[in-house]
């Protein structure tokens, strides 16, 4: 069902800046996939360096790469598996690591929104993070309050483990904050997916360890003074779908070794068949039609998704590109990846509206459209 739109969602809220940052470290599509083949002696390995190289990534950034070249490969993080029974790490050892890596690299992008957007990070009353791949507390937020200099007073929610469309309930959590004039919003998305490598033989298991990276984003909201007082894309309106029946197509689990991802080969079929008529029926509530939007940012859950949504919304190949190059350059880094996209695409001057769409367990569907 879509929503009306009431009047205070007709607000148009700010994108004053995107911040992006990744982990120094990364590791080619090639060596992963011969590190990959250590995690397993199951009947699937031989088949392993096949399915990195129809993942649609050519390089991707992780907190437990080395720096040098050679080093991803002997970083003993994740050691061979010894046996069947071998599982990697347990979910301790990848949260400690969670723990320590996740601040710094969520800083990071942060500092650059923050520096982009000309405010004061003082003058930040509301902090919005989200996170799907870690657990700690204090955490992410209260260390940002610190390390940014952010008021002791400022608002802050959390978003998590709702996936990779998680930075797109950030934004709604943000509109909603930013219908206060005198707010001004820090949303910062951070994920370590890497650390949730998976020892097995299990397919699906093996596609989500050839997808995900490190990465992380942030993004300052005000609501504008005016309509359009400045250049820049604004916060138009968001929805949301959970399809029927599909709560077993996409899950995201905690397990003791690592959170376990399963993800069905049958989500792009459900994509074709249920994207277009929900997503119509909400763009007409803003006198738009599908064909009226020029830019897309698609999540790239994988590329078999993209090019499913492609060929439900019948876009032209150009604008699947900047999906397909995040994905190429950086991987599957979970919910910061959608800022990613717009980062891109407003970097490149692209043309407005732009609608971003992100699929998650659920099996559910969320949109935004900017202006």
């Amino acid at each position: 069902m879509t929503h009306r739109v009431r009047s205070e969602d007709a607000r148009l809220v700010k994108l004053l800046s995107i911040g992006t940052a990744v982990p120094p470290g990364s590791i080619s599509q090639t060596d992963a996939a011969t590190l990959a083949t250590q995690f397993t002696h199951g009947r699937y390995r031989k088949t392993v360096p096949a399915l990195y190289r129809r993942a649609g990534v050519e390089n991707r950034h992780s907190v437990i790469c080395d720096e040098t070249p050679s080093g991803p490969l002997e970083n003993a993080f994740y050691p061979a598996a010894t046996d069947d029974e071998d599982r990697g790490p347990t979910t301790a050892t990848r949260m400690q690591k969670y723990a320590t890596e996740a601040i710094p690299l969520a800083e990071e992008a942060c500092r650059i929104a923050v520096a982009d957007s000309n405010i004061d990070p003082k003058d930040v009353t509301h902090l919005v993070t989200v996170s799907c791949t870690g657990f700690s507390s204090p955490g992410v937020d209260l260390a940002l309050v610190e390390r940014l200099g952010l008021s002791r007073q400022v608002a802050r929610t959390h978003v998590g483990f709702m996936g990779c469309h998680g930075l797109l309930n950030g934004f709604r959590v943000g509109h909603a904050f930013a219908n206060d004039p005198n707010a001004t919003v820090l949303i910062c998305a951070v994920e370590l997916c890497t650390l949730h490598q998976q020892y097995t033989d299990d397919p699906q298991q093996i596609v989500a360890n050839a997808l995900f990276a490190d990465g992380a984003a942030a993004i300052v909201l005000q609501q504008e003074s005016e309509p359009k007082a400045s250049p820049g894309w604004s916060l138009k309106g968001q929805n949301s779908c959970v399809i029927p029946e599909t709560s077993d197509l996409m899950t995201w689990k905690i397990d003791d070794h690592g959170f376990q991802m399963t993800l069905s080969p049958k989500v792009p079929d459900i994509i074709r068949a249920t994207l277009v008529d929900w997503l119509q029926n909400w763009l007409s509530l803003f006198g738009l039609a599908i064909e009226d939007i020029p830019s897309w940012a698609i999540h790239p859950g994988g590329p078999k998704i993209i090019s499913a949504t492609g060929q439900a919304l019948e876009l032209s190949a150009e604008q699947l590109v900047p999906s397909q190059s995040i994905l190429k350059r950086f991987g599957n880094m979970s919910s910061p990846t959608i800022a990613f996209i717009l980062n891109e695409l407003r970097t490149n001057g692209a043309d407005g509206p732009c609608v971003a769409l992100a699929f998650g367990p659920g099996l559910t569907v969320e949109a935004a459209l900017f202006l």
